[in-house]
């Protein structure tokens, strides 16, 4: 009953991964590549941890 209150992790990290890339969008504007390809890499996880998690929710084909 209570799991309908839960938040949705999957939901979590497409947001941060959203927020990644903006922030690193930003930097790449203002010049700072090293920035930029830090947060990038960092989006890079989170991309990957987003694929595993639906990759654990979808059946698996037959």
């Amino acid at each position: 009953m209570f799991g309908m209150f839960r938040k949705d992790p999957l939901k979590a990290l497409e947001k941060e991964y959203s927020q990644k890339l903006e922030a690193a969008r930003d930097l790449q504007r203002k010049g700072d590549i090293v920035g930029y390809s830090q947060l990038t890499a960092e989006a890079d996880e989170i991309l990957k941890s987003i694929e595993s998690l639906e990759a654990e929710r979808s059946p698996a084909p037959q």
